[in-house]
């Protein structure tokens, strides 16, 4: 494409942003696109990237985060994946108290994950959401500290399921497996040094079960 119309600081945007997406597979953020192009300012990359839609060199979504597309490029590399919005950590240990909502969870919308979209079938993305695994209760499930747990948002479970749980007595989080024992639930880390949870099943509540970990490799 043609890029004489734009000004300097504009072609470089746009270039980073589709050297971004050829290297990733998805594009950047308003936040990434300003640190590649040395502008400090977010209203001031938000000004030059509605310049290039109108120019017709991008497209923009504003329903996602990472939702600036290159026009010119093949629209089935990026159809495979979505965004995953990331909320913060989960205990994979002994539950801690988190600060925040009701939930402990904070979510900052330039925090998402790109997830392949084979990894969740045909769940409704917007029931979809990622954690950092903090501790190692379910290193025999192959989840490891640092790890992020792709979750589907569900208040119930089956016995043997991988779940995000809150314990409201103790405003505490923690991932483990479920098991229903009657008026108690049991909530059993993969981890054989560590003992289960047993916990009043009025005090527990299911937040989403597990559907994939992704862990990066440095």
């Amino acid at each position: 494409m043609d890029l004489g119309s734009l000004s300097e600081r504009q072609k470089a945007i746009y270039k980073f942003i589709h050297q971004f997406s050829d290297k990733h597979g998805y594009p950047p953020t308003i936040r990434e696109i300003g640190a590649a192009v040395n502008i400090n300012s977010t209203s001031v990359v938000n000004y030059n990237l509605n310049k290039l839609v109108k120019e017709g060199f991008i497209s923009r979504s504003k329903d996602v985060s990472r939702g600036i597309r290159v026009v010119a490029e093949d629209k089935d590399t990026y159809s495979n994946f979505f965004n995953v919005p990331m909320v913060g950590q989960i205990m994979a240990g002994q539950p801690t108290p988190h600060p925040g909502d009701d939930f402990g969870y904070y979510y900052d919308e330039e925090s998402t994950m790109p997830v392949p979209r084979a990894l969740i079938g045909n769940t409704d993305p917007s029931e979809i959401y990622a954690l950092t695994v903090s501790g190692f209760s379910m290193i025999d499930a192959m989840i490891n500290e640092g790890d992020i747990v792709v979750l589907k948002r569900q208040d119930v479970a089956r016995n043997g399921e991988m779940v995000a749980v809150w314990l409201n007595e103790r405003g505490e989080t923690t991932l483990k497996r479920f098991f229903d024992e009657g008026d108690r639930v049991r909530l059993q880390p993969a981890n054989t040094t560590m003992d289960p949870i047993y916990v009043d099943k009025g005090k527990v509540e299911i937040q989403g079960k597990v559907l994939a970990v992704l862990r990066r490799v440095d």
